[in-house]
């Protein structure tokens, strides 16, 4: 999983494409994110006591990891990620535009 919490994503296809968030939930097993304020869903939720009404909830939906791409703080640009070993056998992630250490 190339992604992170707290990563600035762009989203490439689909209804919010062309749209950048911030990713608060990640999901490695499923290869999925959640983006703050996109990909929007609704559910509705029934009332639970007599007198009470019913709620319609919205919530961010998960969406596939090749769905986004990277920000990278360095260079500015929105870019695919690699990993790179350092001497000290630190695994680490670098922009594949800029080479630098995200």
């Amino acid at each position: 999983m190339r992604f992170k919490k707290n990563d600035t994503v762009k989203i490439i296809t689909g209804k919010d494409r062309g749209k950048t968030g911030k990713v608060i939930q990640v999901f490695p097993k499923e290869d999925k994110i959640v983006v703050e304020g996109l990909n929007i869903h609704y559910k509705n939720l029934r009332p639970r006591k007599q007198g009470e009404k019913g709620q319609r909830i919205e919530f961010s939906a998960p969406f596939n990891v090749s769905k986004a791409m990277f920000n990278c703080p360095k260079c500015g640009r929105f870019v695919r990620l690699g990993y790179k070993i350092l001497e000290n056998r630190q695994k680490v992630r670098i922009c594949k535009k800029c080479q630098e250490v995200v």
